[in-house]
């Protein structure tokens, strides 16, 4: 086992003995939506390459919207030397190699933006759905599913957090969406995926009562 799952299953256990029903913020804060930061507009930069928002920019659209200094995007492999390229001509500055894939830059206007690379079976059809499912700045964004498996493989303490709110206040749709991608993508880990629902859950009981 990894380090990676090592924390993700001790901490999960540590939650679901301690959490209790109810226990959780406002139903009226879990309820927002809101797109108070704003972010550039990378469109125009990655015209005709398939991109998608990911990380703390990504979860605004399935949870409250929480702070965050930088940008995330997820690309293909395959496309990064274009990537690369595009962000040199828009005036970008490079800032380094990302320890999971991928580069970080800091845009002509100073803004941070991180682009994260994967070569997995599943980004090409997760970056296509991207471009139906657009943010408040119509920028798209990494559907439900593909979110939570991106933070699982990762499973930092935020990730499990950002996890359990998005799943505890999913519908059933994105749901079943999120098992099917799992037993594809990640079949030995349902058994963690279903805590992480269950502790979703316990923190939106009575959200709409």
């Amino acid at each position: 086992m990894n380090t990676a799952a090592q924390t993700r299953k001790l901490l999960i256990g540590m939650a679901l003995r301690r959490q209790n029903r109810g226990i959780g913020s406002r139903p009226e804060f879990l309820r927002e939506r809101t797109a108070r930061l704003r972010f550039p507009d990378l469109t125009g930069v990655l015209s005709g390459i398939p991109w998608a928002i990911t990380g703390a920019a990504g979860t605004r659209l399935y949870m409250p919207e929480r702070m965050t200094r930088d940008l995330d995007i997820l690309i293909s492999k395959e496309d990064r030397l274009l990537v690369q390229r595009r962000f040199e001509e828009a005036g970008a500055e490079f800032r380094g190699a990302l320890s999971i894939g991928g580069t970080s830059w800091s845009l002509a206007t100073g803004f941070p933006v991180d682009v994260i690379e994967i070569d997995e079976g599943w980004v090409m059809e997760a970056l296509t759905a991207a471009g139906d499912n657009l943010d408040p700045q119509g920028m798209p964004v990494l559907p439900l599913e593909y979110q939570v498996l991106m933070k699982f493989r990762a499973s930092r303490v935020q990730d499990l957090a950002d996890m359990s709110r998005m799943l505890g206040q999913a519908t059933v749709g994105q749901l079943d969406a999120t098992r099917n991608i799992f037993h594809q993508w990640a079949p030995r880990d349902m058994d963690d995926l279903e805590s992480l629902i269950a502790l979703g859950r316990l923190e939106t009981e009575g959200l709409n009562d």
